[in-house]
Order: structure tokens, then sequence, then C-alpha cells
């Protein structure tokens, strides 16, 4: 090898010892600013369910323009709603839960039961978006989408008979069978709503029913108010009773059997007087007297058939809801499109 030979060879080996001790550098900067990442941040990049803000009382406060009484859209078993505008300028229910309930209650976990409530999110349930507690106060914030209660388009408008023909009971009754499914088959823990009834089924401007006020009956689980004549006998046994999934089935029977006769429940009475009549299939008596009876009767009399089956029989004895939200959803499905 020539001298001439050995320059370009020592050169050659410099320029890549430069090269890899800059690329050394780079490396070692870049590994450097790099932060190390905690075990819980793994969790942050991960797609996860909605879960329930937050809200201090004094937000709550704010957006109710202090619980202003010209707010209140509606007052229930467990407290009072108010229409708010939430911090972020979005419309919202407020749900004031009633002082001596919360006093009773004070020691359970609510907070965490609305965090697990919340990751309810189905096309049939009215989605909570939030809370707030403080001494004495327990207020859950809920979708607000400008909706009335099913009660009130049966029982108290004028227009709600013409606005409820017998296809939209139909599509109701399928909507809440299958809200009541997810709450019970598609949630993990599960969900009993607890107090299944039409004023705890709200209907948006397509008359699409959702469910809200589920999963609450720890606020009040022995209260009698609002709930007799909902709720089964064996609800209120010292041993084995109160809310259950066999229960929430007893209640949508009853509402049913409010869509299919315009009357409300008057506690109990209701099913003792509609039971013989279908029974009998007397059903000219027993059809809501505002509607004209359909051309074709079928669909309507295998409804009368499962309100029958979810409020005759013992809990034992009684239908999953599965079970009837597949037939109602097959009945929506033959008569609705």
């Amino acid at each position: 090898m020539t001298q001439t030979d050995d320059i370009a060879y020592d050169s050659i080996l410099v320029l890549l010892s430069i090269s890899l001790f800059i690329l050394g550098i780079v490396l070692i900067i870049t590994i450097c600013r790099k932060k190390p990442q905690k075990p819980d941040q793994k969790q942050l990049e991960l797609p996860a369910k909605f879960c329930a803000s937050s809200y201090q009382l004094t937000d709550i406060d704010a957006a109710t323009d202090g619980f202003n009484p010209r707010r209140i859209v509606g007052k229930g078993r467990l407290g009072t709603v108010y229409a708010a505008i939430s911090p972020s300028g979005e419309l919202v229910a407020v749900k004031r839960i009633y002082p001596r309930l919360v006093l009773s209650n004070a020691g359970f976990g609510f907070a965490s039961i609305i965090k697990t409530l919340s990751l309810a999110q189905h096309p049939n349930v009215v989605p909570i978006i939030g809370y707030s507690q403080a001494p004495g106060e327990r207020i859950i914030v809920m979708e607000f989408v400008g909706m009335v209660n099913l009660d009130f388009y049966l029982h108290e408008n004028s227009d709600g008979a013409s606005l409820l023909d017998w296809n939209r009971r139909l599509r109701v009754a399928a909507g809440v069978a299958r809200g009541i499914e997810y709450l019970h088959q598609g949630m993990a823990p599960n969900i009993v709503h607890g107090a299944l009834k039409a004023s705890n089924i709200l209907l948006d401007v397509k008359i699409v029913a959702k469910l809200c006020d589920y999963g609450l009956s720890f606020l009040a689980p022995k209260e009698m108010t609002g709930l007799v004549g909902h709720v089964d006998d064996e609800y209120w046994a010292e041993k084995g009773g109160g809310a259950c999934k066999e229960s929430d089935v007893y209640g949508f029977g009853v509402v049913l059997l409010e869509l299919l006769t315009g009357r409300r429940s008057e506690q109990g009475l209701l099913v003792r007087w509609a039971l013989p009549l279908i029974k009998a299939k007397r059903f000219s008596e027993l059809l809501d007297p505002r509607l004209v009876i359909p051309s074709d009767i079928k669909p309507v009399l295998r409804l009368a058939k499962v309100a029958s089956a979810c409020v005759g029989n013992y809990r034992k004895d009684r239908p999953s809801i599965s079970q009837v939200a597949s037939i109602l959803n097959n009945l929506e499905i033959e008569v609705c499109h």
C-alpha cells in the first residue's frame, strides 16, 4: 500500500469515527429528552368509556341561577329537576336530591355509584354526565334534550292519545325493553332500574323512549311514595325483597298496561282490573277508548299477553327482559317497518 493509499484509508477511518461519535451523541440526547412513562400513564392513552365529571356546587348554583324555581322542569320521587346551562354552555338537566334522602344516605358512596351509572351509553338510556356533592347536597347532572315523559303524554296531554297511536306505542314499548335489557345484560356490573314507571320514561321529539333515574333505588330503598303499583308485592318483603331484575320486569308490565289501556297504575288497581280482561279476551273493554281499535289487532293482543306474563307471575316465573325484548323487537319490525 502506497503512502497516498495510507492517507486515504486513515481519512476514511477518521470520518467514520466522527460519524459514529455524532450519531451516538444524537441517540443519547434523544433518550435523555424522552420522559419515563409512569405505569398509570398508559391508561390515559387507552380508549375509555365516558365517566361522569365532578362539578363544584358553586358551578351548579350558577348553572341553575341559584336553583331558581323558574328553572324547575319536574319533581319526582327522589328530587327536583332544573334546566341548567353547564360551564361549557350546554343545556343540561340537574336533579337535586331531596335533603331528607341525602341525610338518610350519608354513608353511601354516592360519587362511585354515579360514576358507575354514567358508563351506561345506549340510545334508550338518558346519559348521566356529572354530579356534585357537598354537606347536605347531592346533585346529578344529566343530558337534556327537551323531552317529556310518557306519563304526561298518556295521562295529562289532551293531544297525547293522538300523538301516541298504536304503532308509536309499540315502538315506545320496544325501545323501553331494549333500554332495560342493556342495563340488565349489557352493563358490568348489571344495573337494576329500581323504579320503572311511565314518569321515568322520557320521549324525545321523534318519540324515542329513553330511561332515566336508573340505579338510584339506593337513595330511597323502602320509601313507598311513587312506587306502589309499579313494583310487585315481593318488593316489600322483609326477606328477599327490594329492587331486582324481576321487579323491573313487573314495572315494565305495568307500563305496557298503561300503553294498552290509557289508564294510570292507580296503586295496583290497574293490574287487578286488566288481568281478568286479558284472560277473558275482552279487549274492547281493555284497550284505550281514545284510539280506534286497529284493523290488525294481533300485535296489540301479543302486547297484552306480554304484559300479562310480566305482571301475572311470581318473580321466579316471570320472563327475562331479554325474552320480552326479543318479542317486542320482532313486533316492531313487523308493524312499524
